[in-house]
């Protein structure tokens, strides 16, 4: 599989939209608008690691936006838009991914299956854009007149993400430094690479002035989206002297085998939440080929999913857990495991269920070979109609 890698431009001081504080640094329903790019690229299942651009300046700003989302360190840039991009490719050259996104940071509508249609089209071509026909009749004016009719046939008005093959748009990069082009497809255009056009969405709107953050605002006002996600997961019994589950320790004769903690409940949970906001599953956030994660706290995972969907401006409404084994006995202890199930997440205990059953002796639970969990998780969104 190709690796890809999502390159977010946040290095501009947005003079356009007025103040003090560049605007992928204001706040959209709570949260920095460019946490909300963040939260949606990385929760991509084709994006296998995100890296942000920022002023040196910002740092601390960008430390909150992307608390919780186990990114890479940030990579300084340049004075224009067209360096920035320039110097993260230049920071990418050591790992040399096959794919390149090229997003901007003040873009937080960008939905998965948008993403998904630009990585499809670069398995044909060198760079891909999301982009919208021009309905409108367009002018040129000059001092307030009206000076010319501009033909709209053929005309796009490009969005990002912007893909490309990371070696070729390097090279483009490096070539066009000193020109003053527009975007990522402008450079590629200028290097002869053929970049295809695929479908934008009038969603996926760049937030520019005060009144787009405005409208965008409008898109978390509603009563929102509601989303259900199912996780299933199993882990076999090994030696040992106690379970854990629910990120509670439970006393047994056996513990349970896995790359982590082998944490079953919350590998269920972890992988509704996920299924929940499109974000593929647990492996592909937390490869269990990856050392970092070898008898890690499955608390993290968990976490990680939680701070997937309020990046994206959800709210997790119910998870409903049931595990399925004939020992140990978790009567005594579900009132715990929901406990900390509520705190990993920051929910009411009033939303977490937490089950046990048995499979009456039959199957591999039944034999006492290991225990398996699933779970469903409600999640409420932002209307994507309300914008």
């Amino acid at each position: 599989m190709a690796r890809c890698v999502a390159l977010v431009v946040a290095a501009g001081r947005g003079a356009r939209f007025g103040g003090d504080l560049p605007k992928q640094w204001r706040l959209l329903a709570g949260r920095p608008i460019l946490r909300h790019s963040l939260a949606l690229l990385a929760a991509h299942p084709a994006i296998d690691a995100v890296r942000v651009v920022i002023h040196p300046d910002d740092r601390a700003l960008y430390e909150q936006a992307a608390a919780g989302l186990s990114l890479p360190e940030p990579i300084d840039g340049g004075p224009t838009r067209q360096d920035s991009v320039r110097l993260g490719l230049e920071a990418l050259a050591a790992e040399s991914p096959d794919l390149v996104l090229i997003h901007d940071g003040a873009r937080p509508f960008a939905e998965t299956a948008l993403i998904s249609r630009v990585v499809r089209a670069l398995s044909l071509h060198a760079g891909a854009i999301p982009a919208l026909p021009v309905h409108d009749t367009l002018k040129r004016g000059e001092d307030g007149l009206i000076r010319d009719t501009v033909p709209r046939a053929g005309l796009w008005r490009a969005q990002t993400p912007q893909g490309f093959h990371f070696p070729a748009i390097l090279a483009a990069h490096r070539a066009a430094a000193g020109h003053d082009l527009t975007d990522d497809a402008a450079v590629a255009e200028r290097a002869g690479l053929d970049v295809a056009l695929v479908d934008g969405a009038e969603e996926n709107v760049k937030i520019t002035t005060a009144l787009d953050l405005a409208r965008a605002e409008q898109r978390f006002s509603g009563p929102g989206e509601v989303r259900v996600g199912s996780g299933f997961d199993v882990h076999k019994f090994r030696p040992g002297d106690h379970v854990m589950l629910g990120n509670v320790a439970i006393p047994h004769e056996a513990g349970l085998e896995g790359h982590s903690d082998a944490d079953v409940a919350l590998h269920a949970l972890t992988d509704a939440l996920l299924g929940a906001i499109g974000a593929g599953d647990i492996g592909r956030h937390f490869p269990p080929s990856d050392p970092r994660w070898k008898g890690a706290d499955s608390a993290r995972f968990l976490a990680h999913a939680g701070h997937l969907v309020r990046g994206r401006g959800g709210r997790i409404s119910h998870l409903d857990l049931t595990v399925i084994c004939e020992r140990p006995k978790l009567g005594p202890h579900r009132a715990a495991m929901a406990h900390r199930i509520a705190a990993i997440l920051g929910i009411d205990e009033g939303r977490v269920s937490v089950k046990a059953t048995t499979t009456e002796g039959l199957g591999f639970t039944g034999r006492r070979e290991g225990i398996a969990a699933q779970a469903v998780a409600t999640v409420v969104m932002p209307d994507p109609s309300r914008l």
